[in-house]
């Protein structure tokens, strides 16, 4: 009961906040859209942090657009939360067969399995169709192997795909001689693909390396400025030896 109270409580705020307050009154679902995109970069930000307490904040914020965008849509007489609510109930209860059925399912692969034959059925042309076209790139690159895979096109095992690693990178480094652009662009996908399809296989979200990669080079690169500024100096005076030097000493200092 805790929990209904808090979640009408929360649907009372957002009641008054329609029809009290200016900026809430003019949104519109447009006008949220970018919004909401900024607050789910902010949860995996702090996904990636691991930060507990920021994760919580920006739980609550993207709930709060979910309870929006429902409010905009009872307003619009297309829908309200409850049908929010009951659409997914109803669609976990129908994909989860081997829990509310007697379908059989004893693995993670089977679950995904069975999820993409009953989205067919659905009426999805393709298992493909679910992947959004304006996701990033590199998690697009992650979201079709695994929607791939439930079909069988994968390889059986690790050393395959390192080798379809290597294979892409002979083939960027010959086009790559060529000077030809656009099949330097092609290749350079191809073995960003393939690696993304490794990171998979090595059990890793390829997206959040390279964001904790990110990371930790404006971390070492602002230690560097800081460390250059101590000397009276800035980076654009140093030659890249010296630069050089301070990335290894940053490098050493976070080992300690």
């Amino acid at each position: 009961m805790e929990k209904t109270a808090t979640f009408d409580r929360l649907l009372q705020i957002m009641d008054d906040l329609r029809e009290k307050c200016p900026w809430d009154r003019k949104q519109t679902i447009q006008t949220l859209r970018q919004l909401t995109i900024e607050e789910t970069y902010e949860l995996a930000d702090a996904i990636t942090e691991e930060n507990w307490k920021a994760i919580r904040e920006e739980l609550g914020d993207i709930l709060l657009h979910i309870v929006f965008y429902a409010k905009i849509g009872s307003e619009q007489q297309q829908f309200d939360i409850n049908d929010v609510i009951n659409g997914v109930c109803d669609k976990l209860i129908h994909r989860h067969p081997h829990i509310y059925g007697d379908v059989k399912a004893e693995t993670e692969d089977q679950v995904k399995q069975n999820w993409e034959k009953l989205k067919l059925k659905e009426g999805k042309k393709s298992v493909l169709s679910g992947v959004p076209q304006s996701l990033p790139a590199l998690v697009k690159a992650m979201r079709l192997q695994e929607k791939a895979k439930q079909t069988g096109f994968e390889w059986d095992t690790t050393s395959q795909v390192w080798d379809k690693v290597k294979e892409e990178v002979t083939e960027l480094e010959e086009v790559v001689q060529t000077g030809n652009k656009e099949q330097i662009e092609d290749e350079f996908g191809d073995v960003m693909f393939s690696l993304v399809n490794y990171s998979r296989f090595l059990d890793i979200d390829a997206e959040n390396a390279l964001e904790r990669t990110n990371k930790k080079f404006q971390r070492r690169f602002q230690a560097m400025e800081a460390m250059a500024l101590q000397q009276g100096r800035t980076l654009n005076d140093m030659n890249l030896p010296e630069m050089d030097t301070l990335w290894n000493q940053v490098k050493a200092t976070e080992k300690l």
